[in-house]
């Protein structure tokens, strides 16, 4: 026996296939004052890469190159004062960093599986989290970690009026209150 849907139950389905999303409209977006939004065209260089993507490519480099060592400084923002001084082997991560995602999806054959990204290290199951360029799943900061030039780990949670700056060059300051280089404490 073959079963038949009513025809206003089928209705609003053929509707919005007609019609598509009835909710967006094709008119460009405006602000309450109706200005517009504007457009550019980025020229890339000779690269064909935008200045943008030379940079975030340029920092991938320099965050991966075996072997390079940061300087990493924690500013006073009240004083200015340089308050912790460290050397980074490679670079400096933020504890929310994973190598694998934090949502997965398991599936067997024959059933439904939502569409995602395969992760071949957990076995048959998919993630709708997007590797990142660095090769890591993930979110930055609630702390930083790192290992200075002697392999020793360093782990910093950022508070308020702490400045963060990270350098593959030392710089000139006045005095360092923690100097975590010194392995005791200078005369």
């Amino acid at each position: 026996m073959q079963r038949r849907y009513p025809l206003l139950l089928v209705l609003p389905f053929i509707a919005v296939l007609i019609m598509g999303n009835s909710g967006c409209s094709s008119e460009p977006q405006k602000s309450a004052s109706g200005v517009g939004q504007a457009r550019v065209k980025i020229e890339a260089g000779s690269d064909g890469l935008t200045t943008e993507q030379r940079n975030v490519r340029d920092r991938l480099i320099i965050d991966n190159k075996p072997g390079s060592i940061k300087h990493l400084y924690i500013i006073s923002a009240y004083s200015g004062q340089v308050l912790v001084y460290s050397t980074v082997r490679g670079k400096v991560t933020s504890s929310g960093k994973r190598l694998t995602p934090t949502s997965i999806v398991v599936g067997t054959s024959g059933e439904y599986r939502r569409p995602g990204f395969a992760v071949p290290q957990l076995g048959d199951v998919v993630t709708s989290e997007v590797l990142q360029d660095d090769g890591t799943y993930g979110s930055s900061i609630e702390y930083l970690y790192w290992f200075d030039q002697r392999g020793a780990y360093h782990q910093h949670y950022v508070t308020g009026g702490q400045i963060l700056h990270v350098s593959d060059q030392p710089i000139a300051v006045k005095s360092v209150i923690i100097n975590m280089e010194l392995t005791q404490k200078p005369d």
